[in-house]
């Protein structure tokens, strides 16, 4: 018992060096740079688009303005139309990053991520059957719960795609990144066969809207939707704070954490229902948006390290930027039309994604 009591200060010790390093400065004013960046981008987002409002109209609009400054179409596109979008791309980058911080931690991986590992996929099977069965079948259920039977419908769906991942991955404490993967593609495989079937009975306009709805876009932005999808994914930010401390020390294992005074099963109900939250509100209001999980909470740690209190804000505010950077993409590249966002995402994160890979395998040096 003695040498336990003082063996328990040394690891502890140990623990919070390993993980504190010497990167704290740096990840201050990584996260500080950060701020601005996402301000900026912000109030670019606010004076950009197909419109001719200037920036300077917008934030007259933005602050409170009088009615001679603006005309009401410049109000209706800055007030209805680009707020909101920004506002959802804020929250769907910002919840998308964090989710993979949080997967990436629970796992110990850097390759997990809500989409590669089917979580996306089962969330998306739980908002398709909305769409598709919404006017007859769940009928009643729609009248019962409004605007959230969507994001609770792919709440439900990441949330069960999570625990599947987690029972088949993890067996007495110790996750196989391979079987992880492959339980994941087999995931994603079923939820995509379900979804299939529900395509197949869908009429011409659901099979439009699911059609551009898959491939990730903000284009259909909307209050309702924000005030829809919002509580979801704030809560689940809100959350993840609390994770920090636990997804730090369950990096050296459960049974080192659970030595920390970790209560480790605790933190991972904590982790999989927030993930499920945060990715399945997200998917129900944005479609298919992929990578952003697996890039930037990954750009983050060869910055500022590993330490949760530190990389989960961060991921938060490159989340939510690289999202705008992408939106603006979408739509300047082939204007006056628009790129599903999941487009350009995809395009960013499936070669950062296999430098990952290739980086692990030792086959590049960088």
């Amino acid at each position: 018992m003695a040498v336990r009591e003082e063996m328990a200060p040394a690891s502890s010790w140990h623990w919070r060096n390993a993980v504190d390093g010497d990167r704290s400065m740096r990840a201050k004013a990584v996260i500080l740079a950060l701020v601005v960046l996402y301000v900026l981008l912000f109030l670019f987002s606010l004076g950009s688009g197909a419109s001719d409002t200037s920036f300077w109209d917008a934030a007259v609009a933005w602050l409170g303005g009088g009615s001679e400054a603006l005309s009401l179409r410049d109000r209706v596109v800055i007030n209805d139309i680009r707020l909101p979008r920004i506002v959802l791309g804020t929250l769907v980058g910002a919840s998308l990053a964090v989710s993979g911080a949080v997967m990436q931690g629970l796992f110990r991986n850097p390759l997990a991520d809500p989409g590669i590992v089917g979580v996306s996929s089962g969330a998306g099977l739980g908002a398709i059957t909305i769409i598709v069965l919404g006017g007859t079948v769940l009928a009643p259920v729609i009248g019962v719960l409004g605007i959230y039977a969507l994001p609770l419908a792919a709440f439900f769906g990441g949330l069960a795609s999570t625990l599947l991942l987690y029972r088949v991955a993890t067996r007495r404490g110790q996750t196989s990144v391979a079987t992880m993967l492959l339980a994941g593609i087999a995931l994603g495989a079923l939820a995509g066969a379900l979804s299939g079937i529900l395509v197949y009975v869908a009429d011409d306009q659901e099979l439009r809207d699911l059609t551009f709805w898959g491939l990730g876009s903000l284009a259909g932005a909307t209050w309702a939707k924000i005030w829809a999808a919002g509580p979801f994914i704030l809560a689940g930010l809100l959350v993840t704070p609390f994770l920090a401390r636990g997804l730090d020390a369950m990096v050296l294992g459960e049974a080192t954490a659970n030595h920390l005074g970790v209560r480790v099963q605790r933190v991972k109900n904590t982790a999989i229902v927030t993930v499920a939250a945060a990715t399945g509100a997200s998917v129900a209001v944005s479609g298919g948006i992929g990578f952003v999980g697996i890039v930037v909470p990954h750009l983050l740690r060869l910055t500022i390290g590993p330490e949760h209190r530190y990389l989960l804000p961060a991921s938060a505010l490159l989340g939510a930027s690289l999202l705008l950077v992408a939106d603006a993409i979408s739509r300047v590249v082939v204007a006056p039309a628009e790129l599903p966002i999941g487009i350009v995402t995809a395009a960013i994160g499936a070669p950062f994604f296999l430098w990952i890979l290739l980086r692990q395998r030792g086959l590049l040096d960088l």
